[in-house]
């Protein structure tokens, strides 16, 4: 005889917990490292500090990909940051809704002003 303790719960919702958990921290961990890659070429390049030596560090098409790569992350990594924020703290709908919709019209002009300067190189 089986005997089962308390309800069946089901679970229903978003279902984001761990998948936004684990993309904040490798997002995070991607952008850390990238800051320590430009942080080295600046400290361990000769001369001063300028534009030349600036445009010198994301000239190569690696770089400029893999700037690509940090900045779609760090896009990424501020939608789930504030999704998150409006769902736990905006109850009416319509104005969490409008919140979301703006937040992703301004990560998607962040995404082409920040493309766009980095291009231009």
């Amino acid at each position: 005889m089986s005997v089962n303790f308390g309800s069946r719960r089901v679970v229903t919702g978003a279902h984001y917990g761990l998948r936004d958990w684990l993309a904040q921290r490798v997002t995070a961990a991607l952008m850390a490292l990238f800051t320590l890659l430009v942080l080295l070429q600046i400290i361990f390049s000769r001369g001063p500090m300028g534009y030349e030596k600036w445009a010198g560090i994301f000239s190569p098409q690696w770089m400029k990909a893999l700037t690509f790569v940090v900045i779609v992350a760090l896009l990424y990594h501020a939608w789930v940051g504030m999704r998150d924020i409006w769902m736990d703290y905006i109850k009416p709908v319509g104005l969490r809704l409008a919140l979301q919709v703006f937040s992703i019209v301004w990560l998607v002009a962040c995404a082409g002003w920040a493309i766009e300067a980095l291009w231009r190189l």
